[in-house]
């Protein structure tokens, strides 16, 4: 897709962006790029409304990071109960998922930036509400968990409409670079929102720390006022049944699309280990708490690392066989996990070290095979995401990233119920099992779908 000539300037809101995409420029062909190893930043370069839109969602995305730690822990501080911590997630569930199907049908019915605008300006106000909140003193549960909910609703809505606007913005051609600019992006979030938090909570309290939230939230609205108007195609459907059964028709004659959310779905169920990180920080290495924010900490280190690092990917042709490779040394990584787990229970503690770590060997092991996930875990995703939104048409990216939200939602909650019944096993035993079953699967589904493993980026319609 060829960028619309708007975007080589500062966009206006009024602006009107094409609602029918042109045939993707090469990436061989392209004299302004180069191959490098570190992140490709034409994306900035060539759509400032993208840049906007980027540096806008990466700030405020620190800040949602950091809501949603502090509002565990202001529920436990109020309740006493991890139960109650766990219907934080659980409550939202059902709601996010709903939000993602119908938010993805109004990207795809209305004016995209519209929806994105409204949808921002309801997770600012709930994260107001949630500030005001703490700063009256009411300790309510109930209310935190309705405004939690709500918070997360409109924050779906908000991820379906910001996916369908990308391609328009830079072209089909720098997907793969703006989904590691993403990635940049989410990772800095994860990895920086939760310790600001964690610190801030304890320094100030709950109310500055929210407060802090609804500052750096602001700046979501500079990259999405700013975007030119992303009418709908003149032809599309209204939000309802018809449009769900209409996205689901097209998935049926798409099997590579259907296939980036199959490999996901069975990568976050089978390897998933993080509700084994408190018990392998009580039980096996030990350290406690700080065993489990390592452990935490590697997996997201890892994305981030894999998305600084991602100027090769802008080259790969066969998108389809790279998610594959991707999801394999995932697999591969997660089984060495469960290896490196079983091996420390099995010494006993024998090889205990001090300064309150544990057995350090087992932890540097098992955190460098969790950075290798997160490394590979977040590939993949640049080129599902990429197949998702190349190979699909502009009137059907909405929906399908609608689909995509409830893939990503519900199946590490798969993973967390899989790794939960099959730990009575050994407490190794879900990564290694999960691991083994990855990599088979893979290799199955890539044989059994030929068309997945051929998808070259120049013909993504071939897809």
């Amino acid at each position: 897709m060829t960028p619309h000539p708007a975007d080589d300037g500062p966009a206006s809101p009024h602006d009107q962006t094409p609602t029918t995409p042109t045939p993707p420029a090469s990436v061989d062909t392209e004299p302004t790029r180069h191959r490098s190893l570190l992140a490709d930043l034409t994306p900035l370069r060539r759509s400032p409304a993208f840049a906007r839109l980027w540096v806008g969602s990466s700030v405020a995305g620190i800040g949602t990071q950091m809501t949603t730690v502090a509002v565990g822990l202001e529920v436990y501080d109020i309740t006493r109960s991890t139960f109650a911590v766990s219907l934080v997630g659980v409550i939202s569930l059902v709601p996010m998922i709903a939000a993602g199907l119908y938010g993805g049908m109004l990207a795809d019915a209305f004016d995209r930036r519209a929806v994105a605008l409204a949808s921002a300006v309801l997770a600012w106000v709930s994260t107001a509400l949630i500030a005001t909140h703490a700063w009256l003193g009411l300790e309510n549960v109930a209310l935190l968990y309705v405004l939690a909910t709500v918070n997360a609703v409109a924050g779906t809505v908000i991820g379906a409409s910001r996916s369908a606007i990308i391609p328009r913005l830079i072209g089909t051609d720098l997907l793969p670079a703006a989904g590691a600019l993403s990635g940049i992006g989410t990772g800095f979030a994860v990895t920086v929102g939760p310790a600001v938090a964690g610190v801030l909570v304890a320094a100030v309290g709950y109310a500055p720390t929210y407060t802090i939230d609804v500052v750096l939230f602001s700046f979501a609205f500079t990259g999405i006022i700013t975007l030119p108007r992303m009418a709908p195609e003149h032809d599309a459907q209204r939000p309802g049944l018809g449009s769900l059964v209409e996205g689901a028709r097209f998935l049926r004659r798409s099997p590579t699309i259907t296939m980036t959310f199959v490999l996901d779905i069975i990568a976050m169920t089978f390897g998933q280990p993080r509700v084994l990180f408190p018990a392998i920080g009580a039980l096996v290495i030990g350290g406690g708490s700080i065993t489990v924010g390592v452990l935490t900490a590697a997996y997201a280190v890892g994305a981030l690392v894999s998305s600084v690092f991602s100027g090769p990917l802008g080259h790969v042709r066969r998108q389809g066989e790279a998610v594959g490779w991707a999801i394999t040394v995932y697999g591969a990584s997660i089984a060495v996990f469960g290896i490196v787990i079983a091996a420390a229970h099995a010494l006993g503690g024998r090889a205990h070290v001090g300064f309150g770590i544990g057995i350090l060997p087992a932890l540097v092991l098992a955190s460098a095979a969790l950075l290798v996930s997160g490394g590979a875990d977040n590939v993949s995703s640049v080129f599902r995401g990429t197949i998702l939104q190349a190979a699909a048409p502009d009137g059907m990216r909405g929906r399908l990233q609608g689909i995509f939200v409830v893939v990503v939602t519900g199946g590490p909650r798969i993973g967390d119920l899989y790794a939960g019944l099959v730990v009575a096993v050994g407490i190794a035993v879900p990564p290694i099992v999960g691991g083994v079953v990855i990599i088979g699967l893979v290799a199955l589904l890539l044989r059994l779908v030929p068309s997945f493993r051929r998808y070259d980026a120049l013909r993504p319609a071939d897809g």
